[in-house]
């Protein structure tokens, strides 16, 4: 944020009340703040004074000033109807009161977060018609995994999948001047993001080393954020008891595998007490796992989990498992099958201090795939949703791509049908309703949105998930493996597994000025850590908050014409993505390895899966049970019928789960083939539009800033112009079907 998004706190007169690390952070920023711009602060005054903001710690004492110390007594009652009631960690209650604004919190976490909400309101903290909030986190993990390597990787560079140059934390083999990453974590602190893994889930050479004897560069990190509520994780190798330690196994089951990794763990929280856990990529991709040694997920997952376990530390495994040696010969192999095949068996045996880190969609990242059925099928085990703010596959921060309004379709998402819980709630640690257990449909079979079109993953109602007002998040929790009869390790009769699961973004950050490469990426990463705060925000909100956060009117000339041409470029801009680049739910289609461009085929006939089996008679997957993969059958009522039927499968996702002729229609009336043609034609001149609106910004907003976007919109213009050219052409010389509107095809 710039300085001029701290002046409306910045002017006034402020009182911070309480100790601690983070209460410190807080004075900081307010005195920071205010040498910029002209107000007072006063650190626990024994004398009354006369204040327009406090920030207050309950438990830290009375008030000297005697409105603030009358609203810290009688506050929670007006806030929640309940005299006294403790605040969870990180929750924060907000009220105005006499002309004074209270910010009330009941542990140093909370108070920092009340004053990052604080600057996010501006001026309308202070009006007098305030009315008293409380506000708690929904997901109690909120996590960013940075793709960074310790060494540059001959493949994949300094940062996997990095698109806004090198690394933050490591350069060339070494950890980096940590100058920027105390910038950074005021960033991720005022988003709400608390844990940050430090290295890539591809754990190569000497980032394995980060957990034995180069453990003083995590430690010189982990001492960094700290102060900002943010918590390390490790992205550690499976094999490490062989590769650090000697051994000659990393069998989980082996008595010196697990003493090995006990006393690994224990030397790192004797070095960082705060230490948040391990991140493992295992049996995927070539990296090394259990199944080397005839053990499955759970046994893996369980050998850290008990190291991690005295401490208080979670490891997460990520669900990203497949066979990536497949015979694209073979119809019946189904790469999206392969997290639900791998996991579901293991539903139960999981310690509850396991977190699965599922990928939203079950196969990769794709601008548009439908939920991952894992996500509804593991009851007694916590799971985190995984998303990519990193646009690996959606234009890699030259496109400008904002991908809230997915994230939220995603999170909103009713795995059980209408009026039930949401993902959101899953990973929040609701637990099923009655509802759930019937498998409910909808009357008559057919899911209908309220505007008349069909409901699918791209809409969903708001879920019932409390957000500000109370809240299922820190305290709540999903049924632990002792919740079921013959529950694994970990459990025990009534348990409840912690605090749900959480949200993790791959981040987009690297060493570029502007952060994220393009200067409009930085709205995804805003989104990311509001939405795990409360996945309920619109995107629309989010993206006006973002807005006057980067572009504080005193900055601009015309703010509401900014404000215009921002929300114009970025609100469709994912569909825009959609549009001109993967048809009906077909992915994929990009040059191999780097992954930027069109290559229809590029995937097709490789031993990494087939995505389009398109031929001179139709395209698609055919996922159904009948005939296909059965991948449709692995989700409940009334998805699993929804998607195997051609008649109510939404048309955002047909090619997904059928495979169907070119002119098979729509429910929008159109042909498949029309539709790929006229959706791709209609992409490029939505890009065009959205440079010729941005151009209107000339002279009006940083020149820096217009002159980086207006540069990245033009790459954007000419992929989207080779998109829809190649695609098209694909499609016209596969199908021999022309343009009903005559257009130009190659």
């Amino acid at each position: 944020m710039p300085p001029a998004a701290f002046r409306p706190l910045g002017s006034r007169r402020v009182l911070v009340h309480g100790d601690g690390l983070l209460v410190d952070t807080v004075l900081d920023e307010v005195v920071r703040a205010c040498l910029e711009h002209g107000g007072r602060v006063w650190r626990s005054p024994t004398w009354d004074v006369e204040v327009d903001l406090v920030l207050a710690l309950r438990d830290a004492g009375p008030l000297a000033n005697a409105t603030a110390e009358a609203t810290r007594l009688g506050v929670t009652p007006a806030a929640d109807g309940a005299a006294h009631g403790r605040l969870a960690d990180e929750e924060f209650l907000l009220t105005r009161t006499d002309g004074v604004t209270v910010v009330l919190a009941d542990t140093p976490a909370g108070l920092l977060y009340g004053l990052f909400h604080t600057v996010r309101l501006g001026a309308a903290a202070f009006d007098d018609d305030r009315a008293p909030e409380r506000h708690r986190p929904a997901l109690h993990l909120r996590a960013l995994d940075h793709w960074d390597n310790v060494e540059v990787h001959p493949v994949s560079g300094q940062v996997e999948r990095g698109y806004a140059g090198g690394s933050i934390f490591w350069r060339d083999g070494a950890a980096r001047d940590l100058t920027r990453v105390r910038e950074y974590r005021r960033l991720l602190a005022a988003v709400g993001i608390n844990a940050v893994t430090v290295n890539n889930v591809n754990v190569h050479g000497e980032a394995a080393r980060l957990l034995t004897d180069r453990l003083d560069d995590v430690v010189a990190i982990a001492e960094v954020l700290r102060p900002y509520g943010i918590r390390v994780h490790l992205a550690v190798s499976f094999a490490a008891p062989v590769v650090l330690g000697g051994l000659p196994t990393a069998d989980p089951l082996d008595e010196r595998v697990r003493a090995w990794w006990a006393d690994a763990t224990h030397r790192v929280y004797r070095r960082i007490p705060d230490f948040g856990g391990f991140l493992v990529k295992a049996d995927s991709e070539g990296q090394p796992g259990p199944f080397t040694y005839g053990r499955d997920h759970a046994d893996g997952a369980n050998l850290l989990a008990e190291a991690l376990a005295p401490h208080g530390g979670v490891v997460r495994w990520r669900t990203f498992v497949y066979n990536h040696h497949q015979d694209w010969r073979d119809r019946s192999t189904d790469r999206a099958r392969a997290a639900y095949d791998h996991f579901v068996p293991l539903d139960g045996r999981f310690r509850t201090n396991v977190i699965l880190q599922v990928k939203f969609g079950p196969v990769d990242f794709q601008v548009r795939e439908p939920v991952s059925p894992l996500i509804a099928a593991m009851p007694a085990t916590r799971l985190a949703v995984e998303i990519q703010a990193t646009q690996e596959y959606t234009g890699q921060q030259r496109h400008a791509c904002y991908l809230a309004p997915c994230w939220s379709e995603v999170l909103r998402f009713e795995p059980w049908g209408p009026d039930d819980r949401t993902v959101a709630d899953v990973v929040a640690g609701k637990p099923a309703s009655r509802r759930t257990e019937e498998r409910r449909t909808v009357p008559g079979g057919r899911l209908v949105r309220p505007e008349g079109g069909f409901l699918g993953p791209a809409f969903a109602p708001d879920g019932g998930l409390l957000g500000p007002a109370g809240g299922a998040g820190p305290g709540g929790g999903v049924a632990g493996p002792g919740n079921r009869p013959g529950g694994g390790p970990g459990g025990s009769a009534g348990h409840r597994a912690g605090h749900g699961g959480g949200l993790v973004a791959v981040a987009n950050v690297g060493d570029d000025p502007f952060w994220t490469g393009h200067p409009l990426a930085q709205a995804n990463l805003y989104a990311v850590g509001r939405l795990a705060w409360d996945p309920r925000l619109t995107a629309d909100a989010l993206l006006d908050e973002w807005i006057d956060l980067t572009f504080p009117p005193s900055t601009v000339d015309d703010p509401e014409l900014v404000r215009r041409t921002v929300h114009a470029v970025l609100d469709d801009s994912w569909r825009t993505y959609e549009r001109y680049t993967a048809p009906l739910g077909v992915g994929f289609m990009v040059r191999p390895g780097h992954h930027y461009g069109p290559d229809v085929d590029g995937y097709e006939y490789t031993p990494w899966g087939t995505y389009h089996f398109a031929d001179r008679d139709g395209v698609g997957v055919d996922r159904t049970p009948a005939t296909g993969t059965g991948f449709t059958g692995q989700y409940p009522q009334p998805w699993s019928d929804a998607y195997e039927s051609l008649e109510r499968c939404p048309d955002e996702l047909l090619l997904f789960f059928h495979h169907v002729p070119y002119g098979h229609v729509l429910h929008s009336g159109s042909t498949v083939v029309q539709h790929i043609y006229d959706t791709h034609f209609a992409g490029v001149e939505q890009v065009r539009r959205m440079r010729a609106q941005w151009r209107e910004l000339a002279g009006r907003i940083d020149p820096a800033w217009y002159e980086r976007v207006r540069e990245r919109l033009d790459e954007q213009l000419r992929s989207a112009v080779e998109w829809r050219d190649q695609v098209n052409t694909y499609f016209f010389r596969k199908s021999g079907v022309p343009d009903a509107q005559g257009r130009r095809i190659y």
